[in-house]
């Protein structure tokens, strides 16, 4: 006989009711509560991040238009991260895919997706700065060996964007990895070489000694100089970045929606009469103007004209006490809108490859004498017009690559753009101070200190773009067709910006 199981009436009645309950539909499990990580203490992620790019961009010296693109890199890296923490934005790769629940949308969350999109971009860009990189990623309380694709962790959606970001910039035509380049004669790959076999038309020239017209055989073009750099060391430059009209831009059809008509004709009548004004210019220069040269110049062991950009709207920020969610946003647009500008503005330079004034100056005056500005403490002194030169350091006495047009108006005006439309208003109300006796190009200037003030971001734009004819490195016409550039392609850039955070975009 089967032996069954005994229950008491009071024993059947307590189990009928526990599989009562648990066969109840509106019965809930128990909540698992996801904890947020804490948000770094000190400015927000977006801005640490940006300081850290700044900082590797002064070390590692990349030519401008690379700077204008890493700086766009890292701002759009982590603009994707942050985007899956937002109830309406769209990353520029993934658009809603990476999104996480309402739940998640934490500043800790966003702020350690942030810093993994950041790292991982900035390792990309600046391999040789790994120490330092990893050591910021520590400060803020994170790993920067963890590499995690789970995009239910902060950390993997850091670094899904961050990845899908890089696969889609290797191949934009930058030729960052030196893949489309032929190796240099030690076997190594050549970033950022050019490949489309581009040959300046002149020979390098030194500037030590006047130019003899018969060793430019084509003054209306582009020239190599040959001059000693800060380390001591005697360079020819080759162009910069020829190449660069071809790289894919964030908001611009192509690298030549925006090319300019052509410049005035070499030796005309109006040529000679922008000419002269650089002459003239550059020979009665006041404190004041030597002082916008020299502190809009960016040249070696700087930011950059782009990163000098980034660091205003680092102040932009803590002025106007911007959440990690604006400087997400606006960063985003800003290095866009400067790197679309340095596209369009390359894209002129290769097209129509002119000649900087230190060599159309020395081949159209020489053999007639001039007043130029002779050297430290030589003011409008005679010379031949084949000795002139412009104000500024004889270790870097102009930028390796054509005059027309001028990238600082371009990037500035670019940013300034942004910076208005994003901030709502142009006010600006930033100054910087030059100290006495500071002068790169004329150690014992200015006699006191200078006092530079911008009102607006559009009169900061607009002196940097004058400071580059007080400086002799480009013509009027350069100026003012840059700043027509930048600002339209600022205006692009905020609009398409927008429309990803706003969600009316997907990739």
């Amino acid at each position: 006989m089967p032996i069954r199981p005994r229950f008491s009436r009071k024993s059947i009645a307590t189990l009928a009711l526990v599989l009562l309950a648990a066969c109840q539909s509106d019965v809930t499990p128990p909540q698992v509560t996801k904890t947020s990580p804490p948000v770094p203490a000190g400015a927000n992620v977006v801005l640490q991040w940006h300081q850290a790019s700044v900082e590797a961009i002064r070390i590692t010296k990349p030519g401008p238009p690379m700077t204008a693109r890493a700086l766009a890199m890292l701002s759009t890296a982590m603009f994707d991260a942050w985007a899956a923490y937002d109830s309406l934005a769209n990353g520029t790769r993934y658009g809603a895919e990476l999104r996480r629940p309402a739940d998640e949308f934490t500043a800790g969350n966003k702020a350690k997706a942030m810093s993994y999109a950041a790292l991982e971009t900035l390792l990309d860009l600046y391999p040789t700065e790994k120490t330092a990189l990893d050591a910021r990623m520590t400060s803020l309380g994170y790993n920067p060996a963890t590499r995690s694709t789970d995009r239910a962790t902060p950390e993997g959606i850091g670094h899904l964007a961050a990845q899908a970001l890089l696969n889609y910039r290797h191949l934009d035509g930058s030729n960052q990895l030196g893949d489309l380049t032929q190796p240099d004669a030690a076997g190594n790959k050549v970033p950022y070489g050019d490949y489309t076999g581009y040959v300046a038309k002149n020979p390098a020239v030194s500037l030590l000694v006047p130019t003899l017209a018969a060793s430019v055989p084509s003054p209306e073009s582009w020239g190599p100089l040959t001059y000693v750099n800060q380390a001591g060391a005697t360079v020819s430059p080759k162009f910069i970045a020829p190449h660069w009209g071809k790289v894919r831009p964030f908001a611009m059809t192509s690298g030549d929606q925006l090319r300019p008509p052509a410049p005035k004709r070499f030796g005309s009548p109006e040529y000679l009469v922008q000419l002269q004004e650089v002459v003239d210019v550059t020979a009665n220069l006041t404190d004041r103007q030597k002082a916008i040269a020299e502190y809009w110049a960016d040249g070696p062991t700087s930011e950059t004209p782009p990163g000098h950009w980034h660091v205003f709207a680092m102040g932009v920020a803590e002025r106007d006490r911007h959440s990690l969610d604006d400087d997400a946003k606006m960063f985003f647009a800003l290095s866009n809108a400067v790197f679309d500008a340095g596209i369009a503005t390359w894209d002129a330079k290769r097209t129509y490859d002119t000649s900087r004034p230190v060599t159309a100056i020395r081949y159209l005056l020489g053999g007639t004498q001039i007043k130029g500005w002779g050297g430290p403490g030589r003011n409008n002194v005679a010379m031949d017009g084949a000795a002139w030169m412009p104000f500024q350091p004889a270790f870097f006495p102009t930028p390796p690559f054509a005059e027309y047009t001028s990238g600082h108006s371009a990037f500035s005006s670019a940013a300034a753009e942004v910076l208005k439309r994003f901030t709502g208003s142009d006010n600006f109300g930033a100054s910087a101070t030059i100290a006495p006796r500071s002068f790169k190009a004329e150690p014992s200037a200015p006699e006191v200190a200078v006092v530079l003030t911008w009102p607006s971001f559009t009169e900061a734009a607009d002196q940097a773009g004058l400071s580059r004819l007080y400086g002799g490195i480009h013509f009027r016409d350069a100026d003012v067709t840059g700043r027509a550039i930048g600002r339209t392609a600022g205006a692009q850039a905020f609009q398409r910006a927008q429309a990803y955070w706003l969600g009316l975009i997907r990739p």
